[in-house]
């Protein structure tokens, strides 16, 4: 196998979603240009082009706010599931298992490995901080699509707002208007049903062959991480 064909093989997983993301991107942009030029034209209004629509408000809260629901979807079950278990489900880890685990089952400090990374075999707050790296970023990137989400938000609105003659909203008003968090609730319950359905359904159905699912002959009481 070729250099390309092994790097493709490897990062296949990565590489495909993100394809699929400039997908739908794309797709989104063409459109939701459709529709705003449609409702423009309804109301005499100037009609844009796909690039000025992709440096809209319109187009960025859009995308911002799909955003921070996935990120806090992540964020809250990296760190959910370290307490918290679902008896029969692969997304949990086994019932004996709550908690981050010790060191030795960790391999950090002085059970690290020798192809652990530095961090895990530094100790201290550097392990520490390794340690809870993974929840930290996702939390990182949900707060930053949640400020651009309120940035674009605002500016959205306040467009809406301007054309029927009322006034602009401040950044902290709209961080409490109705738009902002109809949007935001919006987004995170669908996140929520996700998790809740993936970790109910993977109790009683099956993947050949996904890590995201029990062998397809474990029993249903049988919890990821059982023997």
């Amino acid at each position: 196998m070729s250099r390309v064909g092994r790097y493709l093989r490897d990062n296949g997983l990565t590489l495909a979603f993100l394809g699929l993301l400039l997908g739908a991107v794309i797709g989104q942009a063409f459109a939701g240009v459709a529709e705003l030029n449609g409702e423009q034209r309804a109301t005499g209004g100037a009609t844009l082009s796909v690039a000025q629509y992709l440096r809209s408000s319109e187009f960025a809260v859009d995308v911002a706010e799909n955003w921070q629901s996935e990120y806090l979807q992540f964020a809250l079950y990296i760190v959910a599931t370290t307490w918290l278990v679902q008896r029969g489900s692969s997304e949990s880890k086994s019932l004996g298992k709550i908690g981050g685990g010790t060191d030795r089952e960790q391999k950090i400090g002085r059970y690290a490995e020798p192809d652990s990374p530095a961090w895990a075999r530094a100790g201290g707050w550097r392990t520490a901080l390794y340690g809870r790296s993974l929840g930290a970023i996702m939390t990182f990137f949900f707060a930053m699509a949640l400020l651009a989400q309120s940035i674009a938000g605002r500016a959205a609105f306040n467009g809406q707002l301007l054309n029927r003659d009322q006034d602009a909203l401040s950044w902290s008003g709209y961080l409490t208007s109705a738009d902002f968090w109809n949007r935001t609730f919006q987004n995170w319950q669908s996140e929520f049903l996700a998790v809740a359905s993936m970790s109910a359904f993977a109790i009683y159905l099956r993947q050949r062959g996904s890590p995201e699912s029990k062998l397809v002959g474990a029993a249903h009481d049988a919890t990821a991480e059982d023997p």
